[in-house]
């Protein structure tokens, strides 16, 4: 009657002896596989392609239109121009005056009792010279650091505060949050990006015909309300208000605001002349 138990017993100990060896061992396999996979610092590991622009690629913006806490909404469209020319091995790919994109991300105007106006803006992207889009950010993260206090020491004397917890973050204390065309900050490429080196060839090529072709004509558009996206030709341009210069011939243009019906209207332009286009959008019922 008792040596069914006793094997039971037996069977047990030495199920539970096994488990316990188990257990020990493991974790000198983990040990062993932390020791021979050290981290490889980021900065040490080459480029996954031949040509591009490697993260955290510092591009010079500007500010090309003033703005406000007082009539901004979010999902504004803000536009900012490149300053400088980036480039990649002597090859320009992003133009000095090129497009870069940001989105309005919270407004209120000042409010009762003092309080100030809030004004977010997210830095998304800048166009290059092939008229491709790279997505951007506010802080230089990559390589693990983000030079907050240069950051904050040339963005306060611009009258910006930069936060690097956001992509770009814009805050003034005051009634209204004002902020001026012509204020510069620095955004940073967001991931390394192979680009083709064969179409930035092809547009030199283009640009330099170009500069023999016929002159161009200024076409200044403005909106009631403003901060309205610019589409000429089917390409996005920019934000009113803006001038833009077309060559010679028909163009399609259509300005567009969330909230209102969309405003079109074909405009032949003639060379070397110059167009004011003042848009009233209509408000949507």
């Amino acid at each position: 009657m008792n040596r069914p138990k006793k094997i039971t017993s037996i069977l047990l100990l030495c199920l539970m002896s096994q488990f316990v060896g188990f257990a020990q061992e493991k974790p000198k396999e983990q040990s062993g596989k932390t020791e021979s996979s050290p981290q490889t610092p980021r900065s040490s590991i080459a480029p996954p392609f031949e040509f591009g622009l490697l993260e955290d690629t510092p591009v010079r913006i500007k500010l090309a239109r003033n703005i406000s806490s007082k009539d901004a909404k979010v999902g504004d469209k803000v536009d900012f121009n490149v300053v400088e020319d980036v480039a990649v091995k002597d090859v320009v790919v992003i133009r000095q005056g090129a497009m870069a994109i940001a989105t309005v991300t919270k407004a209120k105007p000042k409010a009762r009792l003092g309080r100030s106006g809030k004004l977010d803006i997210n830095i998304d992207y800048v166009q290059l010279a092939t008229g491709e889009k790279v997505p951007l950010r506010a802080v230089k993260g990559g390589s693990g650091g983000t030079r907050t206090t240069a950051m904050t020491t040339g963005i306060v004397a611009a009258g910006i505060l930069f936060f690097p917890a956001a992509p770009l973050f814009l805050f003034m204390k005051g009634k209204n949050i004002q902020i001026a065309k012509g204020t510069e900050v620095t955004a940073y490429v967001s991931a390394d990006t192979q680009l083709d080196r064969a179409k930035f060839a092809a547009v030199d090529t283009e640009l330099a015909a170009s500069t023999v072709s016929a002159p161009t004509s200024a076409v200044s558009i403005t909106s009631i309300p403003a901060a309205a996206d610019i589409t000429i030709d089917d390409k996005f341009v920019g934000t009113t208000p803006s001038v833009v210069q077309l060559p010679a011939g028909e163009h399609r243009i259509v300005v567009t605001k969330s909230g209102y019906k969309a405003w079109e209207r074909s405009l032949t332009v003639s060379p070397s002349g110059s167009v004011n286009l003042n848009v009233e959008l209509e408000k949507l019922p």
